[in-house]
């Protein structure tokens, strides 16, 4: 499903089901150098079960026109236009990664407009390591090695994933690759990095948040690491927490679990 948001094609899965705002609705937003695939598992399911999925791809990236939003602000605001394009009032938000910081500022610029926040495999302040950092300007492939390194702590994905025999990190590294190479114009690697280490509104932000919030986590996540998500939860007292047993890319490491926690949080059969 495309749809324009400021002045631009954005593109949304929608779950292989048509889109009715009239039904209670999801937005899933993927984390740096990744698209809406990696909601695959988790956006069907609720598409099939009585909800209006929009997975999207960030402008800039992969389906979506536009440039890559340079902040974390600027794409809050992409969000909430999103939600206008679509004609839908209230949404629940489910982040990854840049994706969670994302839907956290929406929630807080927008909250009469977020019914749930889901914050998956997030951290503040998700500061980025200089030699990273560097790499995804400069050395984009190597900088996505060491990204698949810090990201899974499982070779293999259950059947429920994406089929037994997947190999995990080959397979995220062909995506990260495809998305870094979907825009000709702009280092959507290193944008959405910069994004991430320059966020500086993480705990006025969950403050202001008047919906519940989950977070959900991996324990053997090394890239936002469960202790980097402390100072979030200790500013969101009525939050849930759960953590699966997976690294960074928990969504396809540990699908079912997921699934059954934003399900459960949501409240959706």
């Amino acid at each position: 499903m495309n749809i324009t948001v400021n002045g631009h094609s954005l593109y949304a899965y929608t779950g292989g089901k048509p889109f009715d705002a009239a039904k209670p609705t999801v937005v899933f937003i993927h984390g740096v150098l990744n698209d809406h695939s990696v909601w695959i598992l988790q956006s069907r399911w609720f598409a099939h079960h009585g909800w209006n999925v929009l997975a999207i791809d960030l402008p800039g990236h992969c389906k979506s026109g536009g440039k890559p939003p340079a902040s974390v602000e600027e794409a809050a605001q992409t969000v909430i236009a999103l939600l206008d394009a679509a004609g839908v009032e209230r949404a629940a938000l489910v982040g990854h990664s840049f994706g969670s910081l994302i839907a956290l500022e929406t929630a807080a610029r927008a909250p009469q407009r977020v019914s749930h926040l889901s914050m998956v495999g997030t951290a503040y302040p998700m500061k980025v390591s200089p030699a990273l950092l560097d790499a995804s300007l400069n050395e984009p492939q190597k900088a996505i090695a060491m990204v698949n390194t810090f990201s899974h702590s499982t070779l293999a994905p259950p059947p429920s994933s994406l089929g037994p025999g997947t190999w995990l990190y080959g397979g995220s590294r062909a995506l990260m690759r495809r998305v870094l190479a979907s825009n000709t114009e702009a280092n959507v690697f290193h944008i959405g990095f910069n994004a991430c280490n320059n966020y500086a509104n993480g705990e006025a932000a969950i403050e202001a948040v008047k919906c519940p919030v989950l977070f959900l986590l991996g324990k053997g996540d090394q890239m936002t690491q469960v202790s980097a998500a402390q100072a979030l939860i200790k500013r969101a007292p009525n939050a849930k927490v759960v953590t699966v047993q997976a690294g960074h890319a928990l969504m396809s490491e540990a699908p079912d679990d997921v699934l059954f926690a934003l399900a459960g949080f949501l409240g959706a059969r």
